[in-house]
């Protein structure tokens, strides 16, 4: 039977992690982002069982108490959670799931899933980051500020991560993630499992 690894990427705001996701999903066969629960209103265009699984507190609360979720967590009144069974389902089948959480929910589900894999993103420069998140023009001075609060406190935890990246060159950034699941899929815990008929017949 061959199993999927969990990877955790993490990354402040303006680092381009949703847009590194989005093209390696696209190009990596057996590569999985898991699909997040969420309280909060869907938005235009969102779609319930492809961009979140969409519910209503109540709902939410109970998977909670029954301890349905890897990790979960409140964000500006609304609240966000990973499924287990979800995610070891898809382990089970053999894909490698990716979530995309913050360093907070990555503290959780090492707890639960030890041998998971962490990656963080890093962008290249403080003036960088400063660009891409005042990029949409709308914003003021102290919103801007305040996200480059967050994002100062979200990378001090970069420390608890497996794996760093820097996303300044964007195909050389997708090329070091990709490296790093592949690199995962040749360790000798996976091949030992996905090899293991070839092995006895080598070894007999």
């Amino acid at each position: 039977m061959t199993i999927g690894t969990l990877f955790i990427v993490s990354a402040p705001s303006g680092a381009g992690k949703t847009s590194l996701l989005k093209a390696l999903v696209e190009t990596e066969d057996r590569v999985k982002v898991s699909i997040s629960h969420t309280t909060r209103p869907k938005r235009p265009g969102e779609v319930d069982g492809v961009d979140y699984h969409f519910l209503d507190t109540a709902a939410f609360e109970q998977m909670v108490e029954a301890g349905a979720f890897l990790e979960h967590a409140e964000v500006f009144g609304n609240f966000y959670g990973t499924s287990e069974a979800g995610i070891r389902d898809q382990l089970a089948a053999g894909n490698d799931v990716i979530l995309e959480i913050d360093w907070q929910g990555a503290q959780q589900v090492r707890k639960r899933i030890p041998d998971t894999v962490s990656v963080f993103i890093l962008p290249p420069t403080p003036e960088a980051l400063r660009q891409r998140l005042g990029s949409r023009g709308q914003d003021s001075e102290a919103v801007i500020s305040r996200r480059l609060a967050e994002a100062r406190e979200e990378m001090s935890h970069f420390a608890e991560y497996d794996f760093i990246v820097v996303n300044d060159l964007f195909e050389q950034a997708l090329g070091e993630v990709r490296s790093i699941i592949t690199s995962r899929r040749l360790s000798q815990a996976i091949q030992a499992k996905r090899l293991q008929g070839r092995l006895r017949s080598l070894l007999a």
